[in-house]
């Protein structure tokens, strides 16, 4: 199996180091653009992600990949650490989904306003937690188009609250400082709501072998958003083979640039 970035000129790469603040913290990244002139409306553009302590590299550099394989096909893509995670500012145990989709809405502002991207063809996609922050964002950044893969539910973190009781305050998690309020919070997060509200174009990818967010998940999502979910077959979580990661490059491309 070759490189699912096979048709990509690294010798041309566009690429630039992002860089917005929210709340007086600063979250950096990387924006990529395809090569050459940018069409007279501006490129298609997406804001990418990343899961729970993640960031924007992603699994065995998953999103970087994904977003030189979107440049090649014309599409920008806008890749961030969230507050807390990665080299972005903040605490990790200050993180909640509120904030990260605050951090979100701020990407899109930053996104939309970049020269050469069409303002009106922003585009959203999240990974599991990411996933999660997306739906709960769409109603709010109103992206042209909405994918989420392998996305999560609150559901994944309520066995933290043993018997219904508060961590009194900060959560030991294989060395991340885990906030009480994320726990707090997430009994409270309603994302199949969020996405049920939203009207716009989605589509959920969904590895069939997914055991940290099941495919029940992913189920659960479209039906929500009332799109289609693509299975991508013997994957787990984070898509650990080459052919996986290329049939989901390529239906992920497919979707966002309407082919």
């Amino acid at each position: 199996m070759t490189d699912p970035t096979r048709g990509s000129n690294e010798q041309a790469l566009n690429e630039e180091f992002a860089q917005f603040s929210v709340d007086g913290q600063r979250l950096y990244g990387l924006l990529h653009r395809p090569t050459g002139d940018a069409p007279a409306q501006g490129w298609p553009s997406v804001v990418i992600l990343h899961g729970f302590t993640g960031n924007r590299g992603g699994d065995h550099r998953l999103l970087p990949l994904l977003s030189r394989f979107l440049a090649a096909r014309g599409v920008a893509s806008l890749r961030f650490d969230f507050r807390g995670s990665g080299e972005s500012h903040g605490d990790f145990s200050e993180m909640t989904v509120t904030r990260e989709v605050q951090d979100t809405q701020a990407a899109f502002e930053y996104l939309r306003r970049q020269t050469g991207i069409d303002p009106e063809r922003t585009m959203l996609l999240g990974f599991s937690m990411g996933g999660l922050v997306a739906a709960l964002s769409a109603p709010l950044v109103r992206p042209h188009r909405l994918a989420l893969w392998a996305p999560a539910l609150p559901e994944l973190w309520l066995p933290f609250l043993r018997g219904g009781f508060l961590p009194a305050t900060v959560t030991d998690y294989n060395g991340w400082p885990l906030g009480r309020e994320f726990l707090q919070e997430m009994t409270r997060l309603r994302p199949l709501e969020s996405a049920a509200a939203w009207q716009g174009e989605a589509r959920v990818f969904h590895g069939d072998a997914d055991q940290t967010c099941p495919p029940e998940f992913g189920v659960r999502y479209a039906q929500a958003l009332r799109c289609e979910a693509v299975a991508i077959p013997g994957a787990g979580h984070t898509f650990d083979s080459l052919e996986q990661v290329d049939l989901l490059y390529r239906e992920t491309a497919r979707f966002l640039t309407g082919s």
